[in-house]
């Protein structure tokens, strides 16, 4: 079996409050970019995970890992050798980990089905998981989990990725919100909310990682549509109206700015 951890992105991230659980309760565009981390898996006598790729080196732990906690968590009747191929940064504000729990979870999907209980097995790997699983544009409510239905209004805009190569710890980042409310997500379509909207952890994750700031200020001197950090950080997008334009400016920042990482792709 071969999937695709599809990047994820938040289009739009309204933090509302902070609840008496130590969790925040979150308004959230979620949105899947076309390429991502790789899996390949095969039956096996037991689970067993490799790691590989540019970013394979930061899974230190195998059995820590979310994918096998995802294994772990889904009932099957035998196990799965998983290879699963890094290729987006760790601690981005990409899902990563989350993204590669979902594509086993579609994997166990295919070979196996899911249990009537998927959605609650997958929010206890993570906030971002049963979103991860759908990958597909969608509002995420509460904690991210509550997930409703979007329009694909989006669907196919040409999209940059770009990381400044520096972690940035979610805690942290959400330590350091103000808690101000600055209101719901705004009415309309996924594209008016995206255009209309923002990311409260933006300020936040430039107060502890300055460099996205510089990674903002590049991406938007590309003329994009659009340009914003996604989730927690450090890694931003940037919206084009043409994969022309998009390739031009990939092209350009990786001339100016070639210690960044950085991903081309469309939205699905």
């Amino acid at each position: 079996m071969l999937e695709t951890a599809y990047a994820k992105i938040n289009l739009a991230l309204h933090v509302r409050r902070r609840r008496e659980d130590g969790y925040h309760e979150l308004e959230t565009v979620f949105a899947f970019v076309d390429k991502g981390d790789v899996l390949r898996a095969s039956a096996a006598p037991r689970d067993r995970l490799t790691t590989l790729g540019e970013f394979g080196g930061a899974l230190t732990d195998p059995f820590g890992n979310i994918v096998m906690e995802a294994l772990g968590a889904l009932p099957r009747p035998d196990g799965l050798e998983v290879t699963l191929e890094k290729n987006l940064p760790v601690a981005a504000g990409l899902g990563g980990g989350s993204a590669d729990a979902g594509a086993i979870f579609r994997m166990v999907e295919l070979a196996h089905g899911l249990p009537d209980d998927w959605h609650s097995r997958a929010a206890k790997l993570g906030a971002d998981v049963p979103a991860c699983i759908e990958s597909r544009t969608c509002i995420g409510l509460g904690t991210g989990t509550e997930l409703e239905p979007a329009d694909d209004s989006l669907a196919g805009t040409p999209v940059l990725l770009v990381n400044p190569r520096l972690p940035v710890a979610t805690g942290p980042v959400y330590a350091a919100w103000d808690g101000a409310d600055r209101g719901p997500l705004p009415e309309g379509d996924v594209r008016a909310m995206t255009m209309e909207g923002r990311n409260d952890l933006e300020a936040p994750a430039i107060s502890l990682c300055p460099e996205i700031a510089d990674v903002l200020a590049a991406m938007r001197g590309t003329s994009p549509f659009l340009a914003r950090m996604s989730g927690s950080g450090a890694t931003c997008f940037a919206l084009y109206d043409s994969n022309s334009a998009r390739d031009e400016a990939a092209a350009r920042l990786a001339a100016d700015r070639p210690g960044w990482w950085q991903m081309r792709g469309n939205l699905r």
